[in-house]
């Protein structure tokens, strides 16, 4: 049960769903939280005028129906969310199933997560697309719509680091230029995370990521989605994209610097050998160095019009051997966050055995949770099995990467998805 509550009437206890007024005006990382009387202050110093209170979140003292439950405000109904993130009619039983899955650290398990990575991947790539769209219309960039997806994007990393990066790879080629966005902010959020920054610049981050490539919008069709390899003139006008996408957030109402900087700079190398400006070293934010990672990551491990992805195991050998290309600091703190055999990596094991690694463990990046179910000797199918190398000792170890492509698997995402 939603309703619109004036700032001056919440009460803690109250689940705050959404806040009403300019989105970029308010100090909140999240749109929707627990009150409690901090932030109930805080929302009352902020600007903040009026608020949704969703009732059946809410944790009030007595009857949630009773008289001193808050009543819809006269002056209009609750707004509705964008339609493009509009909850389904599922998401409260989600929700609850979440809720039972938590485990010791406050996460959830991968399995619990993947369906609730599902649909925030449908649901942002028709909400980017949306923007998109409009920009082709010559309407412009109105990021506060997808404020609702930037939570459920971040919501979703830090229920499981991995869970939504490890879906959102498996776009197809079509969805590409749209899921890309999704999953570069949610592996922004996630290196940001990693690095323990501050919840104002992982915000930045987080949406920084989601709008880098806004400037694509500006590209002719036959260009952006050409299946074959650029000619010259073809690849300088995607050069442009860069250029173009600050320019349109900046018209969009953008004033943060980074998520600017973001959007201009997230093809330089601290090398100097990037685009548009061949900025190098301290030259560039950490927010933008932070993007080149996050950028070429996705890229390469997604199939695209011109190629099909890499493992991303693979992926993350290639890029850590790219001399002066990104900051070797953050690109190990990135391998941290992921893995150094990701989610759907595919591994050969000490006993000639194929698996595919299927949750990261905590406790050594170089043991994780695997799925055997190829014998690399007999060339042959053997039973699926779930293995967690942390506890299999010398029994049991990753002694190289495979590719799927020399093995002939496709669809390996089959043998990993719950």
């Amino acid at each position: 049960m939603l309703q619109t509550v004036n700032v001056a009437d919440l009460r803690p206890g109250m689940y705050v769903q959404k806040l009403l007024g300019p989105w970029m005006q308010h100090p909140f990382w999240r749109t929707s939280f627990l009150l409690d009387d901090e932030r109930i202050t805080e929302l009352q110093d902020s600007g903040v005028g009026q608020v949704v209170v969703d009732l059946s979140r809410s944790e009030l003292d007595g009857d949630r129906d009773s008289p001193e439950a808050p009543t819809p405000d006269a002056a209009g109904p609750v707004p509705a969310e964008p339609a493009a993130m509009s909850p389904s009619a599922t998401d409260t039983d989600t929700e609850a199933e979440h809720r039972r899955v938590i485990v010791a650290d406050g996460t959830v398990s991968l399995a619990s997560e993947i369906s609730r990575a599902r649909r925030i991947c449908d649901e942002g790539r028709d909400a980017v697309e949306a923007m998109f769209r409009e920009v082709r219309l010559g309407r412009g960039v109105d990021a506060g719509h997808v404020m609702p997806l930037l939570d459920e994007i971040t919501g979703s990393v830090d229920r499981h680091p991995t869970a939504l990066v490890s879906v959102a790879r498996l776009k197809d080629a079509d969805s590409y230029t749209y899921l890309h966005s999704v999953a570069v902010s949610a592996l922004m959020t996630m290196l940001a995370r990693q690095l323990q920054l501050p919840d104002d610049q992982v915000r930045d981050a987080a949406l920084g990521g989601l709008l880098h490539d806004m400037g694509k919008a500006m590209l002719p069709l036959d260009v952006l989605n050409k299946p074959g390899k650029l000619t010259e003139d073809e690849f300088a006008i995607v050069r442009q994209h860069p250029v173009h996408g600050e320019r349109l957030l900046r018209d969009g109402g953008i004033t943060q610097e980074a998520i600017l900087h973001i959007a201009r700079h997230h093809h330089e190398k601290v090398n100097g050998a990037g685009y548009p400006q061949r900025l190098s070293g301290t030259e560039l934010p950490l927010l933008t160095r932070m993007s080149s990672i996050c950028d070429v990551y996705d890229a390469i491990t997604s199939n695209r019009p011109y190629k099909n992805g890499w493992d991303p195991a693979e992926s993350l050998r290639r890029m850590a051997s790219w001399e002066g290309h990104f900051d070797t600091t953050l690109m190990k703190a990135f391998v941290r966050s992921i893995g150094i055999y990701p989610v759907g990596a595919l591994v050969r094991l000490s006993s000639d055995r194929l698996a595919v690694v299927v949750e990261q463990n905590p406790a050594t990046l170089l043991a994780p949770r695997v799925r055997v179910f190829y014998s690399a000797r007999q060339r042959k199918h053997v039973l699926m099995t779930d293995l967690d190398l942390a506890t299999a000792g010398d029994r049991e170890r990753i002694v190289g990467v495979e590719s799927p492509e020399k093995w002939g698997f496709r669809d390996l995402e089959k043998v990993w998805l719950p």
